[in-house]
């Protein structure tokens, strides 16, 4: 059978690894797709670096819309990023009737209804099981596996950097910044990590994700996103004594009034499996309501994990190319003219546990006052923990695990308690999920 030409377009870490592995288990890939799947031209501004990778066994270009423009290709790989270029490249390679495979979140994240909508009109998929936790099959698993559920809510771990850090910081009990020098020294963080410790590459990801379980538009624009540049050791240390860990969390949330999307450092349980993915890997928790709770768990980011997925995409387009386009998976799981119109809700609507750390005077109704406001913001306390202060100290730390309450009424109270003379400084708040 005629093979699937495929035009590849950026041969950095993950296109390399997509040519390794593509050519490395040809034989076995080639048994599932139906047909063999051949990279014919590669396109990237380093010439050389693709001529050594490919070893002259495929056409060599630095003009990515030589590819896209090229009639005898089928599938185009977009692995360059970013929202410029990119997006051109995909949006031509759709007009050209070219189906498309992408790592690329953060083009699909801000751009993803667009592009969605030109596929459809054209008849043609774009695949992207590589642009949320590397070679972990999220994607498939939102979209087909779990298709017969309603997905009540997931929450992954799905930035390996700021897990990576969270896991030495609570490890070492070292600070945010030595443990991100560390991180950059190793590889695990770029050299400008904002993306990353910021929150935003989750975002990204999470964005996805609620898109595909709720049926809803890609809005990266009303997710809350808020990364862990401000978490401090000693907030790590007390959460570990009271039972819990932290870790960066994309979550996507179905409530009755919309959809919870949002990025933020999280307290979770010791004893949940989420809690104890540790270094750099990446897992997602997915709770549906016929099933249950399902655990997905795996690298999120390197060579040959992403690759895995973007080869995925290959095998499941090669598959399709022939299928009635009416008739295939659609792109965000439900079919276009059916996707709702649930919000995603401001993030003052929407409902968490909370871990509180106030540095007070050591005196006499302190505690009193602060249980009183947030009784008075009907708050309810789960826990709390009070440091014995050191001789001849006159503050100590008191942390409060509180029940679940609206974010609004949340900061009111934290408005109130700083006010306290007996509290020095801002209140140390992160949000806290059992995730049952």
């Amino acid at each position: 059978m005629k093979p699937i030409n495929v035009g590849l377009i950026g041969i950095g870490t993950v296109g390399g690894g997509t040519w390794n592995v593509l050519k490395r288990n040809a034989e076995e890939i080639t048994r599932r797709a139906g047909r063999p799947i051949c990279i014919v031209a590669v396109a990237d501004k380093n010439v050389a670096l693709a001529e050594q990778v490919t070893g002259g066994a495929a056409r060599i270009t630095d003009d990515a819309f030589a590819l896209v423009n090229d009639p005898e290709i089928d599938i185009i790989v977009e692995l360059i990023g970013g929202y410029g270029v990119a997006r051109e490249v995909v949006m031509q390679a759709i007009a050209n009737g070219k189906h498309v495979v992408t790592a690329n979140k953060a083009l699909l994240a801000v751009h993803g209804t667009e592009i969605f909508a030109a596929a459809q009109a054209k008849g043609v998929t774009v695949a992207f099981e590589a642009a949320v936790a590397g070679g972990i099959p999220i994607i498939k698993a939102l979209r087909e596996g779990l298709t017969a559920n309603r997905i009540e809510w997931a929450a992954g771990i799905i930035n390996g950097t700021t897990n990576f850090i969270l896991s030495e910081m609570r490890d070492k009990g070292l600070p945010f910044a030595d443990v991100l020098a560390e991180a950059q020294r190793l590889g695990y963080a770029e050299a400008d990590p904002t993306f990353d410790i910021e929150g935003v590459d989750a975002a990204h990801k999470a964005t996805l994700m609620s898109a595909i379980a709720f049926g809803i538009p890609v809005q990266f624009d009303k997710a809350y996103v808020e990364g862990i540049t401000k978490l401090e050791a000693a907030d790590i240390k007390y959460a570990e004594q009271l039972g819990y860990r932290i870790k960066l969390l994309g979550i996507a949330k179905r409530q009755e009034n919309g959809v919870e999307l949002r990025v933020h450092p999280t307290l979770i349980p010791a004893k949940r499996l989420l809690a104890n993915v540790e270094g750099a890997m990446n897992a997602v928790v997915v709770k549906g309501d016929a099933v249950g709770t399902t655990l997905y768990y795996g690298k999120g980011a390197g060579a040959e994990p992403t690759a895995s997925a973007v080869i995925a995409d290959l095998v499941d387009v090669t598959r399709l190319a022939t299928a009635d386009p009416e008739h295939r998976v659609p792109h965000l799981a439900f079919q276009p003219h059916a996707l709702s119109s649930l919000p995603v809700l401001p993030m003052s609507e929407v409902i968490t546990g909370n871990y509180l750390r106030l540095r007070v005077e050591d005196k006499a109704g302190v505690l009193a006052d602060v249980t009183r406001i947030l009784a008075d913001h009907s708050i309810s306390i789960d826990a709390m923990l009070q440091r014995e202060p050191e001789e001849g100290e006159g503050e100590t730390d008191i942390i409060i695990l509180t029940h679940t309450c609206l974010e609004s009424a949340a900061i009111a109270a934290i408005g109130k308690i700083e006010a306290l003379s007996a509290v020095k400084g801002a209140v140390k708040r992160i949000r806290l999920e059992e995730l049952q």
